[in-house]
């Protein structure tokens, strides 16, 4: 069982469009994904606007990736070491427990992410 930080079965995070390095709609990871994208996000444009500043634009589709390009409200699976950046920056999005990764733990506290959650 892939496992949340709660401790509990991980959930989908998003299939419309679908999410996670896999695509597959769940914010889990494996060989190849060095981004470690595990924390699953209702982004905002705040946050959209930061993540471009640091090199990774959301924003605009990249069909070769099968990315559809992210807009404010949207749900995704994100790299836990942007989250934690955007987080000390003050411009973190709010964060589905359920659907975000046991391993993000290895990041930031459960209390941090419970204070950030959805």
């Amino acid at each position: 069982m892939i496992t949340n930080v709660l401790g509990n079965k991980l959930k989908s995070c998003c299939n419309d469009p679908a999410t996670g390095f896999y695509r597959d709609g769940f914010c889990r990871t494996g060989p190849g994904d060095v981004g470690l994208h595990t924390v699953c996000a209702k982004v905002t444009t705040e946050f959209l606007e930061f993540s471009k500043s640091r090199g990774n634009d959301l924003s605009t589709a990249r069909p070769e990736f099968d990315f559809p390009g992210l807009t404010d409200g949207d749900t995704w699976c994100l790299c836990v070491e942007r989250w934690v950046e955007a987080f000390n920056a003050g411009k973190a999005p709010k964060v589905n427990l359920e659907a975000s990764h046991l391993s993000v733990l290895e990041y930031v506290d459960l209390e941090t992410l419970k204070a950030n959650s959805i």
